[in-house]
């Protein structure tokens, strides 16, 4: 059996946003707030702490998303099952499309590695990635939160992929995050089994566009975030977001639901965000954020 350290390790994962309209499934973006996992080894019981987002809200026991991402890292090391004491400072807002479960997932999974002598050579990044991503049920935002920056993920041979893109130094993103959350499992469940053909090359032509207006053509960002697949199809759980985007596109600002929802995010380039910013609705909170070029970030000891 392989050896466990006592740790600690720190692990820090970013915000992400999946879909950026058209890209479903497929097109990620790392954002700048992180949230911060530290786990060692412990004799006796294990601990679960949580401060900050999902404080009083989430399980403090081994059902906790971070433990369970742990364990089945060790599981897939063969490690066994060791007490840890987990601490989770969390800025990611839960239940709002900015990637939080991603973010534990992936921070669990980097964290137990980094508790096991030879993890790295046990579990290759290729393979925290597609453990993410079993564990996730999609690979969208898993991929910026252990990769960083921008990311297009795909699935082929019954493993999941992906691969990085560049960003354009004139992009960055406002987030304007609603009170009340909105189950992601809710949002899925509202799109159709089936769309129409027209609709489908809708989206693979702007989710194309997309990847070239990230890289170096911002100024088409507002048509290369166009969407049919999704968005109108969930509006009725989460009809202010929707009304936000609509009101947001039709002064030119490139918006769109973040990932199942319901916050919204605009791309503008950073000397805008002041402005775009001013325009969050009354109640709901507004992040000004930079793509975040690293992923998932490591320290041992």
């Amino acid at each position: 059996m392989p050896t466990l350290l006592p740790g600690p390790v720190t692990v820090t994962v970013p915000a992400t946003s999946a879909n950026l309209g058209p890209g479903y499934d497929a097109l990620g973006l790392a954002l700048s707030l992180r949230d911060t996992v530290t786990a060692e080894v412990v004799d006796g019981p294990g601990s679960v702490v949580v401060r900050g987002e999902g404080a009083g809200a989430v399980p403090l026991d081994d059902s906790h998303l971070v433990r369970r991402a742990m364990q089945r890292a060790f599981d897939a090391m063969g490690c066994g099952t060791p007490s840890i004491r987990l601490t989770c400072d969390n800025v990611i807002p839960h239940g709002r499309g900015l990637g939080s479960s991603s973010a534990a997932i992936v921070a669990g999974v980097c964290a137990a590695r980094g508790l096991v002598g030879g993890g790295s050579l046990l579990m290759d990044d290729d393979a925290v990635f597609a453990l993410t991503a079993e564990i996730e049920g999609h690979p969208d935002n898993v991929a910026p939160a252990f990769f960083g920056g921008f990311t297009v993920a795909w699935g082929s041979g019954g493993r999941f992929h992906a691969t990085n893109a560049s960003v354009d130094p004139r992009v960055a993103a406002v987030a304007f995050v609603p009170p009340d959350p909105v189950e992601t499992t809710v949002a899925r469940g509202l799109l159709p089994a089936q769309v129409p053909h027209a609709d489908a090359a809708f989206n693979v032509g702007r989710a194309a566009l997309l990847v070239a207006a990230l890289g170096g053509r911002p100024e088409l960002l507002l048509e290369a975030t166009e969407d049919r697949l999704h968005q109108d199809q969930r509006a009725p759980a989460m009809p202010g977001t929707a009304a936000l985007v609509k009101e947001l596109r039709a002064d030119g600002l490139p918006a769109f639901v973040s990932g199942a929802g319901p916050t919204v995010l605009v791309l503008t380039d950073p000397l805008a965000q002041a402005g775009v910013a001013a325009r969050v609705p009354d109640g709901w909170r507004v992040h000004t954020l930079a793509v975040e070029s690293q992923g998932a970030v490591v320290t041992e000891g």
